[in-house]
């Protein structure tokens, strides 16, 4: 709504969790893959101040125009920065996997299920693959679980006694160097992920969105310092819209006010929530393992949208060693400062593309 508001109700897109964030708030944090994070405060001040740099480039843009920024991040860029933050969760979706045998197969029946309705599903269950494949596992666990007693059951005990309505857990932030440094470069992926958007949906709505790239940037970014200053996540523009407007040809920015409502009713239900937290560990486990990879292989797709040339050694050092620091966790540790694999996958990124284009004498 508030992304609505700055923009003018202009831009027909709307703001969800990034999953650009996944990665380095595992890191912050040190969460174990189950249940809340109970060290989530620390990533939230990094949150924050990414939403804070996001906001900044957003008043430069609006300043300054676009090119500035199309210039610092080409697709090359912004493609290895994606990608490699998809590899830096590589450790946490294999680490997820370990258990049992039935807790693998759960595992990796949730991940088939996810590709094969990816690849064989209907138009519209093809874009909710993520839903079908949680509603799968879930299932497969109460039959295997509570009906045959092979795996551990789901537990609705807590389900049971939440209440049906109430304040969602707020929780304050908490401003630390290490997380500050190791979150707030993904400002960067934010931006070329908004940029990359809005430039698609001037595409298919046949409407000149260059003028609403900053304000977007900003809308963007002071959402996400809202969400991180109360406990939520780290905020993007979602491209799912893009190919339901392309689909249905309505670019009616209202429906995502309707949207809007209806998750922040569901934000005020408890019971909601407590059965979110029921989701079997098997079936995220297997959700990691789709997910985080999808991360790495949708930023991919910039380089083939784009058509970076790979037969160029400027690209190719600048995405190798970014992907390297990045999947390696590369991380820079000067007294009690350390920048872990993100922020120095990001820096290299940045650093060895602009120092490779220097002009020669």
């Amino acid at each position: 709504m508030l992304f609505f508001v700055l923009t003018g109700g202009r831009v027909p897109s709307y703001l969800g969790s990034s999953f650009a964030f996944i990665a380095v708030v595992i890191a912050a944090t040190g969460y174990a893959g189950s249940g809340p994070n109970p060290n989530i405060a620390l990533a939230l001040g990094g949150i924050v101040a990414a939403g804070a740099l996001y906001t900044l480039i957003g008043l430069i843009v609006m300043a300054a125009g676009t090119g500035w920024v199309e210039k610092l991040m080409p697709p090359a860029v912004t493609g290895a920065i994606g990608v490699a933050i998809g590899l830096n969760l590589a450790p946490v979706a294999v680490g997820q996997l370990k258990g049992t045998w039935t807790h693998l197969l759960i595992a990796l029946a949730t991940v088939l299920c996810m590709a094969l309705i990816s690849t064989y599903g209907p138009r519209a269950t093809r874009r909710v693959a993520v839903l079908v494949a949680i509603a799968f596992g879930y299932l497969l666990v109460l039959v295997l679980g509570n009906g045959l007693g092979i795996v551990p059951g789901i537990d609705f005990a807590a389900v049971s006694n939440a209440a049906w309505f109430g304040l969602p857990q707020f929780v304050k932030p908490e401003f630390t160097w290490a997380a500050t440094s190791l979150i707030a470069p993904v400002a960067i992926v934010l931006v070329a992920e908004n940029l990359g958007h809005i430039k698609a949906l001037g595409s298919i709505t046949g409407r000149d969105m260059d003028p609403y790239i900053g304000r977007g940037f900003v809308g963007d970014g002071l959402a996400t310092m809202l969400s991180g200053a109360n406990g939520g996540t780290g905020i993007t523009t979602y491209a799912e819209n893009i190919g339901v407007m392309a689909m249905t040809r309505v670019y009616s920015t209202l429906i995502f006010v309707f949207a809007a409502c209806v998750a922040i009713l569901l934000g005020l239900s408890p019971k909601f929530g407590t059965l979110l937290q029921t989701i079997p560990a098997p079936v995220l486990a297997g959700l990691a393992v789709s997910v985080f990879g999808l991360i790495a292989s949708a930023m991919a797709r910039i380089w083939v949208e784009n058509k970076v040339d790979f037969s160029q050694p400027r690209n190719l050092f600048t995405v190798g060693i970014t992907l390297i620091f990045g999947a390696g966790d590369f991380t820079v540790t000067i007294g009690q400062f350390a920048l872990g694999g993100i922020g120095t996958a990001t820096i290299a990124a940045l650093v060895v593309y602009q120092l490779l284009g220097l002009k020669r004498d």
